[in-house]
């Protein structure tokens, strides 16, 4: 392999405009089709076969208009004025009336006005009637609908109080089909009605639009990743180069799952997690591949040439396993079975493959127009007075650790075990309002809804009632009975009538817990409901099933939480396959599977005391608590699995490379250390700056997702990769390379650390004085 890869890279030294053509092809034909296919996201969660998904798949056939996205607006009136009372009456209706108006937005009063036109005929009347009288006269705290011209108002209810008006709508997709722009238009028609009567309007969560996948904070997060480039790198020249693989995978990789979009569904997790990994990613693996060049020509005297395709062909290949591990840890979410979790994964696995492509083809080609310029006079100059094979602070840092390793080790672990500790407390869901900043509409919304009519509210459940024979129509009696019994069921507010179909046989209840929607009430008030299914059947012969939002969201977090031990045991197994095929060591994969645990469990327990919990939040903007994201424990395993093993593998690889050249196990460990230790921290450094430029995005599952990421690189690298792991080598000796004979004559020869590329083209001796003038000569010869 690493022979292969040197030719590879000396070709496309040699040959730079071919390669560059090509890649400047792909790029071309990417934006191409971007122009002509306009970006389609979605922000809906779907996981297919959870109950709150099938019913809403089955509604989505026998009553569509009950299937589309739901809107929510808030109106607030003035301090001591009422929204129901005077100009802020008017001004509420008028509002209603354009947002029903507008287009996308399903109008009911259309439904209403035939249905009252119908009198005593009406089915859906009738049944409304009955459902409502079943629950008795409202109590003083209860809200009333919104009265215009003696009539009801459809979908509208004002509080007690009459500070609050809450209006429920549907559109006639779901949020994420809408055209772009459709939410925003619709929250300005209100508000420009609503301004007559100085009425606030407050956006719910739902009817926010598609976030921005890049803004301020992605884009210092980039600038500080350039700023550590430099610093690594030495020369702006050299540093420029990771930014443009990494610019170029992303354009291709997330560019490219834009232009299906129109055809499979891309969540903005999807787009946003490609966006993370694929720019760090490709500025790491590309600073590998940089800075070994660099220390070829600095250290060995290699004109930059010969110095390119032997980078390609040693750190090359280390980049080609690493980011083929991290391509297999993603693919591996498909044993999983979610259709969202998969769509993920391929999409983030094809940005890195593209990188790591990028990496070994376009970079070379790059560094033949670049030429000697990829080293400075002055890093020249530097290397002459003091060689940097010598790495003083890493060389002695790796001695302290190698003379105090079970003190280092007895460290390393517990510092992660103390930060999993809130991890056992660990509760998932999916956001709400809650979970924004203050001042966000979206948080103010659901404040002022939790304030004015109870935090029910916030989370209605949908039920879907149906008549257990087929085609006959539920009747007004066993509409109203079937009412009165789920509003027995402890944790239940209230229950109304909120759509019938044509032929009366499937009817939908909307159900205000009294709890939020990710409270542990209300999740055992869906379990309870769905147990009352089968007495609702035998005794009314209705069959009634549970979804909505919140439900869906109970549904998706129990899912994901009873898949990812199987996911975790998957990655963990493939993490010692993969592992002692490169290191052809049984200590070695332990090792690091044992360091992953510890790194992913306190990544867990570091998010939960965030994000749940509340701590440190003022540290990084953030004012609001909310359960941990559904998706992020396992997108979170795959990520760091890859990431932790790229760290593992350029750590280690030099490691064993130092002990394949003779030096003892201790020296071994510490010369690995100090050879590769500089770049490892350089590269978890950006890692860490591009993934937190994320925290500070409005959508607060990609807010959660960046901190996590940014952890977890925290934890893995600097505690785990670089004390645990060196400390857990010197204390394991000449034991850490063991590996059964039998077992090592079966495995395959990886050549990782490009052995077999020094014996058939070995290194040159020159020495440092002779360097200037290599570089001269190579200069003027091309």
């Amino acid at each position: 392999m690493s022979v292969l890869l040197y030719r590879l890279g000396r070709f496309a030294y040699a040959r730079p405009w071919y390669v560059i053509a090509g890649w400047l092809a792909a790029v071309s034909a990417v934006v191409g089709l971007l122009a002509v296919n306009p970006v389609k996201l979605s922000n809906e969660v779907r996981i297919d076969g959870t109950p709150a998904q099938n019913v809403i798949d089955d509604l989505a056939k026998s009553l569509p208009d009950a299937s589309g996205g739901q809107g929510m607006l808030v109106f607030r009136a003035p301090s001591g004025a009422r929204v129901d009372g005077g100009d802020g009456r008017t001004a509420l209706v008028a509002a209603v009336d354009a947002v029903y108006r507008h287009d996308h937005v399903i109008d009911p009063r259309k439904v209403l006005a035939e249905e009252l036109a119908k009198g005593d005929r009406s089915p859906l009347l009738r049944a409304q009637a009955a459902v409502a009288g079943g629950a008795g006269q409202p109590g003083g705290g209860a809200p009333t609908p919104l009265q215009d011209d003696g009539r009801p108002v459809p979908g509208v209810v004002v509080s007690a109080d009459g500070s609050t008006a809450l209006m429920q709508f549907q559109f006639d997709e779901q949020t994420y089909e809408l055209p772009s722009g459709t939410i925003d238009s619709t929250v300005q028609a209100a508000e420009r009605q609503a301004e007559r009567g100085r009425l606030d309007v407050l956006p719910s969560a739902s009817m926010m639009e598609m976030p921005e996948i890049v803004g301020v904070g992605e884009v210092v997060g980039v600038v500080v990743a350039a700023i550590v480039l430099l610093v690594t790198l030495g020369s702006v020249v050299a540093a420029g180069l990771p930014l443009v693989i990494a610019l170029v995978g992303v354009t291709l990789g997330v560019g490219g799952a834009f232009t299906l979009s129109s055809v499979f569904e891309i969540h903005s997790l999807t787009a946003v997690l490609a966006l993370m990994l694929g720019l760090a990613v490709g500025i790491d693996y590309a600073l590998f591949i940089v800075n070994r060049q660099r220390r070829l020509i600095l250290d060995s005297g290699l004109d930059a040439h010969e110095a390119a395709g032997r980078a390609i062909g040693t750190a090359g290949s280390a980049v080609l396993f690493a980011g083929s591990t991290v391509v297999i840890a993603l693919t591996g979410l498909l044993v999983i079975g979610i259709t969202l979790l998969s769509t993920m994964a391929l999409v983030a696995a094809a940005t890195i493959a593209i990188v790591v492509l990028l990496a070994l083809t376009l970079l070379p080609a790059l560094l033949g127009l670049v030429r000697e310029r990829v080293c400075s006079a002055r890093a020249r100059r530097t290397a002459r007075q003091q060689p940097a094979a010598a790495h003083p602070r890493a060389t002695r840092w790796g001695s302290r650790l190698v003379r105090h390793k079970r003190s280092a080790l007895a460290a390393a672990s517990l510092v992660p075990v103390v930060l999993a500790l809130p991890a056992v407390g660990m509760k998932l869901g999916l956001p709400s309002g809650a979970s924004y900043n203050p001042d966000t509409a979206q948080r103010q919304s659901y404040e002022a809804v939790n304030d004015a009519f109870g935090p029910g509210y916030n989370g209605p459940l949908m039920i879907v009632a149906r008549a257990t024979t087929a085609g006959r129509p539920l009747t007004p009696a066993v509409l109203a009975a079937t009412a009165a019994d789920l509003r027995d069921i402890k944790g239940a507010a209230s229950v109304s009538l909120a759509g019938l179909n044509g032929s009366g046989t499937t009817a939908v209840l909307s159900l205000v817990p009294d709890d939020g929607p990710n409270d542990d009430g209300t999740k055992t008030l869906v379990g309870s409901v769905r147990d009352t299914s089968r007495q609702l059947s035998q005794q009314h012969g209705v069959a009634i099933g549970v979804t909505g939002f919140t439900a869906l969201a109970i549904d998706v977090s129990d899912r994901l939480a009873d898949v990812l031990p199987l996911y975790v045991a998957t990655v963990l197994g493939l993490s010692l396959v993969v592992l002692l095929l490169v290191f052809r060591s049984v200590v070695v994969p332990v090792m690091a599977t044992l360091g992953f645990l510890l790194s992913i469990a306190a990544t867990f327990g570091i998010t939960t005391a965030v994000f749940q919990w509340g701590w440190f939040q003022g540290l990084f903007g953030l004012e609001a608590t909310a359960p941990v994201v559904s998706l992020l424990p396992i997108i979170v395993t795959g990520v760091l699995y890859g990431l932790a093993m790229d760290y593992q593998m350029f750590l280690v690889t030099s490691m064993r490379e130092a002990r394949v050249h003779g030096a003892g196990p201790l020296d071994a460990t510490v010369s690995g250390f100090a050879q590769a230790s500089a770049v490892v921290v350089a590269a978890a450094t950006i890692m860490v700056s591009v993934f937190a430029g994320f925290i500070f995005n409005a959508q607060p599952m990609i807010k959660q997702a960046g901190f996590a990421l940014a952890a977890g690189i925290v934890i893995d690298a600097f505690v785990i990769r670089m004390t645990f792991v060196p400390a857990t080598m010197a204390l394991a000796h000449e034991r850490a390379w063991w590996i059964p004979a039998w077992l090592d004559r079966l495995l395959p020869d990886l050549d990782v650390e490009g052995d077999k590329l020094a014996q058939r083209i070995p290194l040159p001796v020159t020495t440092a004085s002779e360097q200037p003038d290599a570089a001269r000569k190579a200069e003027v010869n091309g």
